[in-house]
């Protein structure tokens, strides 16, 4: 974030409306950026939100000129930042989204990595209060439902078989915080877990699988709710695409393609986890509607090299590369251990390789929040939440506005 930002608290009015002018990007699908446009902040709402030339007079005349306007991001599966991780620890979670937000992502779901099942209940009832204030947009439990073999970066001590039981304990627990669970469709019970899923409003999402094409078909087709499914960071942690062993990416791939409304992909566009090509192939095969890209991001983020740890795993950071540290029995030694970027850089890195802007911006913004059913949030528009970033042409964040003010770290 810029060390002068072109905003401050007290520039902005609490009781009156005001305004920005610049380069406007919706984030809504399929519109091109405007030129030159106008958004116009009422509290904590938009009021308006266009081309300069339809905009209030008074208002468009009096409006701050900045380079780009940006919609909040969304970032729906981060595990920290600023040297904090997601947990039972307040401050240190509160650090760690206080940290994204000010980096432009303005809807944070903290995802809890597999666990045994009395530390992910204190994980969420400490987090739950997070989200009821605002401060985090809602939970995603990335396990423990998932195969050990796809592991990674989590204990594989902490992975157990599908049990609804427990997994209704945790959502009652989450008071409707928790918005998406991370699930392998060869667990046991998987259409159970699915079910009770659709029951409490949460999203499955697959991944962390060594599922063939057939499971994953099979996974798929017995969800009879017509409910929108996500897949956990497509091709991390899951077989790779072969031409007689397909696995459960092409299948994910088609039914995004079909239907965003039904499948949106997760990228993680670091530059680390996947190859520029691939994420240029997805956006192509299945258009920014989607795709929701994410920074899988741990306590790194914002931070420089050094030791960390991801769940109870410690973690060596080098070169903006987090990598499991070796000497943990049954883990995947030198694993990649989540991410090391703001939502923001995945944006950027996006247009770098190709991305029209307004597409990685829609999948940054408008798919996740859709995706998750987090409304008000995640496009510029008359009567939506005014949470939008202020970036120069290179994509720094100058400013970041969360609910109509101006944030900061």
């Amino acid at each position: 974030m810029s060390p002068d930002p072109v905003l401050s608290p007290r520039d902005v009015p609490a009781s009156t409306p005001w305004a920005l002018r610049g380069e406007l990007c919706t984030g809504l699908p399929g519109e091109p950026t405007v030129q030159d446009g106008v958004v116009v902040v009422e509290g904590e709402r938009i009021a308006w939100c266009g081309p300069a030339d339809d905009a209030p007079a008074p208002l468009r005349d009096a409006a701050r000129p900045v380079p780009l306007i940006l919609p909040g991001l969304v970032d729906i599966h981060c595990h920290g930042g600023a040297g904090a991780t997601f947990s039972a620890d307040v401050p240190g979670s509160l650090r760690a989204a206080r940290h994204h937000t000010a980096h432009g992502t303005t809807s944070v779901l903290a995802s809890l990595v597999s666990a045994p099942s009395d530390v992910l209940l204190e994980q969420i009832r400490a987090l739950r209060s997070l989200v009821h204030r605002g401060e985090l947009a809602g939970l995603h439990l990335e396990g423990p439902f998932i195969a050990e073999s796809m592991c990674g970066a989590q204990n594989p001590r902490a992975i157990i078989p599908g049990d609804p039981q427990l997994l209704e304990q945790w959502l009652q627990e989450g008071e409707g915080t928790v918005r998406s669970m991370t699930v392998a469709p060869e667990t046991p019970r998987f259409p159970e877990l699915v079910a009770l899923c659709r029951e409490y409003g949460v999203v499955p999402s697959i991944g962390h699988t060594a599922a063939t094409a057939a499971q994953t078909h099979d996974a798929l087709a017995a969800d009879l709710t017509g409910g929108t499914w996500t897949a956990t960071h497509l091709f991390n942690r899951m077989p790779a695409l072969g031409h007689r062993t397909p696995g459960p990416v092409p299948v994910l791939l088609e039914n995004a393609r079909e239907d965003p409304d039904s499948m949106v992909l997760e990228l993680i566009a670091d530059g680390v986890h996947l190859d520029p090509e691939i994420v240029r192939m997805v956006f192509s095969l299945v258009g920014s509607e989607a795709v929701a890209l994410i920074t899988d991001a741990m306590a790194a983020a914002g931070m420089a090299g050094g030791h960390y740890t991801l769940g109870a795993l410690q973690v060596r950071v080098s070169d903006g590369v987090a990598r499991l540290d070796p000497g943990h029995p049954g883990s995947t030694d030198g694993a990649i251990a989540g991410g090391t970027s703001r939502l923001i850089e995945c944006v950027r890195n996006c247009v770098d390789w190709g991305i029209p802007l307004p597409s990685a911006v829609t999948a940054a913004s408008w798919t996740p929040a859709r995706a998750l059913g987090i409304d008000g949030v995640g496009y510029l528009g008359a009567g939506v939440r005014a949470d939008l970033v202020v970036a120069g042409q290179d994509l720094s964040v100058e400013t970041v506005i969360k609910n109509g003010a101006p944030v900061t770290e």
